[in-house]
């Protein structure tokens, strides 16, 4: 037999190995990226499944702060907005008592309380000390949150209608005066500290006349929105 006839089986048998070869390392792509394009569909269902879902902060915030003003004169006072107790935090740890519908109706001051902090809390007009005739608040004392708007509410800073050179510290610890005797329940004494001082530092007529009723039924209830 020949060379050129005794290579031909070999170079056959190579041949076909190339080829057995070739068909081996091409297939091999194809099985790696169909397990690459299976990973992320994978993945991002495990994601969304163990995702918590994110919780709404609208309990947890004001809408707006419910203020106080008044409409006729700055004697009859109302609240308009709603309060909510968003919960106690640091330097607004008091107590809140709520009426039937869950509204805040007062509050109680704690150690370290700070009124604009109190107010956040509330979602209340923040001047919680002034309106109820307190320069600062202080621990225990019961704030009002609500005024009534059929009682009278004497601003405890000075009248409205003060004029220059209005004496202003005499009047506001007349004023105190008057509110740690309606806490005190001791009528007698806020009916002469009216009589004797507050009642002369007002000029307008009406507003004297709203206050002296008030004044004369003795209602601590009323007479708190006064004074305490």
């Amino acid at each position: 037999m020949s060379g050129t006839h005794k290579l031909a089986p070999v170079l056959a048998a190579l041949a076909l190995t190339a080829a057995a070869l070739a068909g081996c390392t091409a297939a091999a792509p194809t099985a790696v990226q169909t397990s690459k394009a299976s990973a992320p569909t994978v993945d991002t269902e495990r994601l969304t499944v163990a995702a918590p879902t994110p919780q709404s902060t609208e309990s947890k915030t004001c809408s707006g702060m419910s203020e106080v003003y008044s409409d006729g004169g700055g004697l009859y006072w109302e609240r308009r907005g709603t309060l909510r107790d968003l919960g106690a935090r640091d330097f607004a740890r008091g107590e809140v008592a709520v009426d039937a519908n869950g509204t805040p109706v007062t509050y109680t001051v704690e150690p370290g309380d700070v009124e604009a902090v109190v107010a956040e809390r509330l979602c209340a007009y923040p001047t919680l000390g002034s309106m109820n005739h307190r320069r600062d608040i202080h621990p225990g004392q019961v704030l009002w949150l609500t005024p009534d708007p059929d009682i009278p509410w004497v601003p405890y800073y000075s009248p409205d209608d003060a004029p220059a050179g209005f004496p202003q510290i005499p009047y506001q610890q007349a004023i105190e005066s008057a509110g740690a005797a309606v806490d005190a329940g001791d009528v007698d004494t806020v009916r002469a500290i009216w009589s004797d001082t507050l009642k002369g530092m007002f000029t307008n007529q009406g507003t004297i006349d709203a206050v002296q009723k008030v004044v004369d039924s003795g209602d601590l209830d009323a007479l708190r929105q006064l004074f305490s």
